[in-house]
């Protein structure tokens, strides 16, 4: 093997971390991280529900990560 390799991924929204703790187990691993950098994160929603939610720059909210993974990149 020759260079670096790269980790190539599609996620677009990222999140500065730190490895926090692992803990791990002969199939599966937990790896907790401590968000280390403020971050912009963007939404797509319908009208509508920005309409319902009288969404307006300046407005405090909170944000719920729905999602199915978590990929860590070094």
């Amino acid at each position: 093997m020759k260079g670096i390799l790269t980790m190539k991924y599609g996620a677009r929204n990222t999140i500065s971390a730190k490895v926090k703790s692992v803990k791990s187990d002969e199939i599966m691993s937990l790896v907790k991280f401590d968000v280390t950098k403020v971050s912009e994160m963007a939404s797509v929603l319908t009208t509508e529900s920005l309409k319902d939610l009288d969404l307006k720059p300046g407005d405090e909210v909170q944000l719920i990560i729905k999602a199915i993974h978590v990929l860590p990149i070094k």
